[in-house]
């Protein structure tokens, strides 16, 4: 299934940032998106997910086919790893959370509590979820935060496993994960146009000038 994006208009706390976005993603592939902070990155991945309402525009591709993965792990402190997965795993329907602990080398902490785990390896858990979800789609903010460089490279060869199966993946990062499927879409040419005030000011309201 193509991930299509159509003049799409995006906001962050009622203000247009993005506008005119479009892309098509196909199966196999990755998009990469880059731009400066604060842009709009997260706006515009958190709208493809179906988290918010876009301002304008089309996403073809329904919430049902995406796997949204955010800054936050998202995970319960009080269970283990293995019980947090078994949690995920039975929202979507999957039965086993083995293979997503071995992929993201959680085998040796599966007994562990989320609680006691260190940011990198609570971050590993995190992205295991997409592994349980059975989701076509990945929509990914910055999902190497807090992961060391071996765990990078562990994650990037998770990738590369999705792409190659037939998933996508849609990126926010500033680190190069070395995808030989994927795509650059930079965001600066649709940042949105600063809105102008009429040089007339508030007189121009009342339809003339005053005295």
């Amino acid at each position: 299934m193509d991930l299509t994006v159509t003049d799409l208009a995006v906001a962050r706390g009622g203000v247009t940032v993005l506008e005119g976005v479009h892309f098509t993603l196909s199966p196999g592939r990755a998009l990469v998106l880059r731009g400066p902070n604060g842009i709009g990155k997260t706006t515009l991945l958190r709208t493809v997910a179906g988290l918010q309402p876009p301002v304008a525009g089309q996403i073809s591709a329904g919430a049902e086919a995406i796997a949204y993965a955010a800054h936050a792990d998202g995970l319960k402190a009080t269970l283990t790893v293995r019980e947090n997965l078994a949690f995920w795993a039975a929202v979507y329907g999957v039965q086993d959370v083995q293979a997503a602990i071995a992929r993201m080398n959680l085998s040796d902490l599966a007994d562990r509590q989320a609680a006691n785990l260190s940011a990198g390896q609570k971050r590993r858990l995190g992205l295991a979820r997409l592994l349980v979800t059975g989701r076509p789609v990945w929509v990914l903010d910055e999902p190497t935060v807090s992961l060391d460089i071996a765990s990078v490279a562990l994650f990037a060869d998770v990738v590369r496993g999705h792409l190659a199966a037939g998933g996508a993946a849609l990126i926010a990062t500033h680190i190069d994960l070395g995808l030989a499927e994927a795509d650059v879409l930079e965001l600066g040419p649709f940042r949105a146009r600063a809105k102008t005030e009429d040089p007339r000011g508030f007189d121009a309201a009342f339809g003339g000038d005053f005295a």
